[in-house]
């Protein structure tokens, strides 16, 4: 008989340790089988990455359109932009989608939650998505998981439940928490800040007959995570809420983030530039003027991560011009590292550089 892993839902098999879905065949009479590498991801937060092609993907999110189903479409708030599903809408025909923002609890803490949520709504439109009711999470700290549930059931209608989005964004957390809070604690799913975690979908029993099922988190080529070193990436991943930080910039003047992208205020009249990254990344600040010579110097050592060898490794940087008119605050996002907010009080030419493929992009601001 066949058996998937409960902890990433791939096929098991005792054959071959290289491939995905291995587990030693002692293992295969415990109650609850999770494949090996699961295993070392959950005792011992190891990761072996595992190919999974976007054609893979592309199967499973076009399986979805070909049901009754509601979809829950999870994006991160702290990279908005690499962590949104492109085409989703294409994807899911005519299935209600519920837009969930995780990771509330990285944001600063005077943010009014409802801007939030009219922001989300505005971005999502402006992507072309309508959803269905647009909810925040933090699947880590259990913040919004009750009004979560209580909206995908009254979506639901008898249907079953698919939950989609990028790699990184939360999605088995917010899984686990839901079996945790709702008595499924012995299935759960396997989580780590790697990217491509789940292998395939996990199904979840629902009491009508009717399942919840986890996808593989997609892998967004243009996110920064993908990169660095699992090492480099926990460092330029918020863990905790975001203290953001002022700096007073006068025109030609540059700020590093670590060793990963540069803002360069070109010209413009003094302002503020507020810095929205994780609390222990390094920020560096120079004279434009100096700036290619301090980047050669420096990469990989006082500007890192990413450290040393990575850091030949990286793509190459690439310059963004942007001009920030006097029209209200104003962020400049690159993704997977964070945001820098300007007021938008008067007109600003700034420079981000980072490194090719990642997005970089400007956005009315969020907070």
């Amino acid at each position: 008989m066949e058996q998937h892993c409960a902890g990433c839902g791939i096929l098991l098999q005792t054959e071959d340790k290289a491939k995905p879905g291995y587990t030693p065949k002692s293992a295969l009479e415990r109650e609850v089988v999770i494949c090996q590498r699961c295993f070392r991801i959950k005792h011992y937060n190891e990761v072996a990455p595992v190919a999974m092609d976007d054609d893979d993907f592309l199967r499973i999110l076009n399986g979805i359109g070909a049901t009754d189903s509601v979809v829950v479409m999870v994006v991160d708030l702290f990279d908005f932009n690499g962590s949104w599903l492109r085409g989703l809408p294409r994807f899911v025909g005519n299935n209600p989608i519920l837009l969930v923002g995780n990771k509330v609890d990285l944001l600063p803490k005077n943010i009014n939650l409802n801007r939030v949520r009219n922001w989300l709504q505005h971005e999502a439109k402006e992507r072309g998505l309508r959803p269905a009711d647009v909810l925040l999470v933090s699947a880590q700290k259990g913040i919004g998981i009750e009004e979560l549930l209580a909206k995908i059931g009254q979506l639901r209608k008898g249907r079953d439940v698919y939950i989609v989005g990028v790699t990184n964004v939360g999605k088995s957390t917010l899984m686990n928490r839901i079996l945790h809070d709702y008595g499924a604690a012995d299935m759960e799913i396997t989580t780590s800040p790697f990217p491509g975690t789940t292998l395939d979908k996990i199904e979840i029993p629902l009491e009508d007959g009717r399942s919840l099922y986890d996808t593989p988190g997609i892998i967004n080529r243009d996110q920064i995570g993908h990169m660095v070193t699992p090492k480099d990436l926990r460092q330029l991943t918020p863990t905790s809420r975001i203290n953001p930080k002022v700096y007073q910039l006068d025109s030609g003047q540059t700020l590093f983030l670590a060793g990963m992208a540069r803002i360069d205020f070109v010209r413009g009249e003094h302002q503020p530039f507020v810095v929205y990254v994780a609390n222990n990344l390094y920020i560096h600040r120079t004279k434009l003027a100096n700036a290619d010579e301090v980047f050669a110097k420096h990469h990989g050592e006082l500007l890192a991560p990413p450290h040393n060898e990575e850091a030949q490794q990286l793509p190459p940087m690439v310059r963004h011009s942007f001009k920030i008119d006097p029209q209200g605050p104003t962020d400049l996002v690159i993704s997977g590292l964070g945001w820098v907010s300007l007021q938008g009080k008067s007109p600003a030419y700034v420079d981000v550089h980072a490194p090719k493929g990642v997005s970089v992009g400007m956005r009315k601001a969020l907070i």
